[in-house]
């Protein structure tokens, strides 16, 4: 069977199981996203091993999934931007900004220490801090959005400590591989700062001057779906340009691309479409395809202990060190929590982080072995743990009616 018959089953059997298990975890009181995430792990090489079965084979199927994937969680954020109500997000720049930069310090402090009992050395521990320190916030975005609060002041706030995470992140490996290599030093780490405010800065001025424009020309040209096409076209080059020019996230890119047409008259009109396009079929591959590429038997016993480490501070150190960053910006106890919470989940720019540090030394496999189970573990925890914290909230409707359903800020 070629790699398009392939591709064809494959899909087919990912979107019904995706649906079919978000069915019954929304049954069950819990976020259909879960149920999503666990029917990957029971497809993939943990159990069932579906990428080896006779009916798949070569890496082209499996090329092609990730590319599918990346895709889903590109249009995910694009939908969380859509969603961000930006007078909010700016009474919560504050929030954002401190509970964004205690939310990595606090992970990269207790990573080093957890792991000196193990004999790994200052610089070692610090990196592996420094992997625990990556939120992807995808998973709780959409979490979010099923529970209908994701533009209350915590979710707002969420995205914008989100963005702060990420760009502080990545300036903290780029500022760590520049001095652990000699790669340059102090005038390395301050390239990568200005490219990034390159990029937003300019990012941020086009959204102002000149989307807004082009939107409202293509509304009235004779083109069949204008403003869906300029949305997908602007979300894509903002995702590359964010990493191949701005050296951080992809998804930071299509979020600030779903952030500026939701400024635009045709938010309504693209919101519905790139809904359709997104939770029809990307975005549940997305989920199931974290648990494809998990093995969680690779660990082995001897990794238990540092496993469990790793773990244990990737729980408690974004809900300790965003929870505090909340309270002193002014948050309540409960909304600290609730942003603690939802920083917890962490996603692809910590396995990427983990996959420099692999090939440059900086931790060992049973280190990146650990990483992979934090990341699924905290992907699984995060949603059930917001749903706990939001029970009158809740919503029990599919992702994107839920959404749909959701007042025009």
């Amino acid at each position: 069977m070629d790699v398009l018959l392939q591709s064809l089953v494959a899909l087919a059997l990912m979107i019904f199981a995706a649906k079919a298990a978000g069915y019954a975890s929304v049954r069950l009181g819990q976020p259909a996203v879960l149920g999503e995430l666990l029917v990957g792990l029971l497809l993939g090489p943990s159990l069932l091993n579906m990428m080896h079965w006779p009916i798949f084979s070569g890496d082209q199927l499996e090329a092609m999934i990730s590319f599918l994937a990346h895709l889903g969680v590109i249009f995910l954020m694009f939908v969380a931007g859509l969603e961000v109500d930006l007078g909010t997000m700016a009474q919560t720049g504050r929030i954002a900004v401190i509970s964004g930069v205690s939310g990595v310090l606090a992970p990269v402090i207790l990573g080093a220490l957890a792991t000196l009992p193990f004999g790994y050395d200052l610089q070692h521990g610090l990196f592996t801090g420094l992997v625990l320190a990556a939120t992807s916030v995808s998973i709780s975005a959409q979490t979010l959005m099923e529970l209908g609060v994701l533009r209350s002041r915590v979710g707002m706030a969420l995205l914008g400590a989100a963005v702060v995470d990420d760009v502080l992140v990545i300036l903290l490996l780029s500022a760590f591989i520049a001095v652990a290599g000699g790669n340059g030093g102090v005038l390395a780490i301050l390239w990568v700062l200005v490219k990034m405010l390159l990029f937003l800065g300019i990012a941020l001025l086009l959204g102002i001057l000149v989307i807004p424009r082009a939107a409202k020309i293509v509304s009235h040209l004779p083109i069949s779906e204008g403003i869906m096409s300029l949305a997908v076209v602007v979300t894509f080059l903002y995702s590359w340009a964010a990493e191949a020019l701005g050296g951080i996230a992809a998804i930071t890119g299509a979020f600030l691309a779903g952030v500026i047409f939701a400024r635009t008259p045709a938010r309504k009109a693209i919101e519905g479409k790139v809904h359709a396009i997104a939770y029809s079929w990307l975005v549940p591959i997305f989920f199931v395809s974290i648990g494809l590429e998990t093995d969680v038997r690779t660990l082995g016993a001897a990794g238990i202990p540092i496993a469990l480490a790793v773990l244990g501070v990737a729980l408690i150190s974004k809900v300790i060190g965003c929870g505090s960053g909340a309270l002193v910006a002014g948050c309540t106890p409960g909304e600290a929590l609730r942003l603690g919470v939802g920083m917890t989940s962490r996603g692809e720019v910590g396995l990427i982080v983990a996959s420099v540090g692999l090939s440059t030394g900086l931790i060992t496999d049973a280190v990146f072995a650990s990483v992979v189970l934090m990341v699924l573990v905290t992907t699984l925890v995060t949603p059930i743990a917001l749903r706990a914290l939001y029970p009158k909230r809740t919503k029990t409707a599919e992702p994107a009616q839920v959404t749909a359903q959701t007042p025009k800020a």
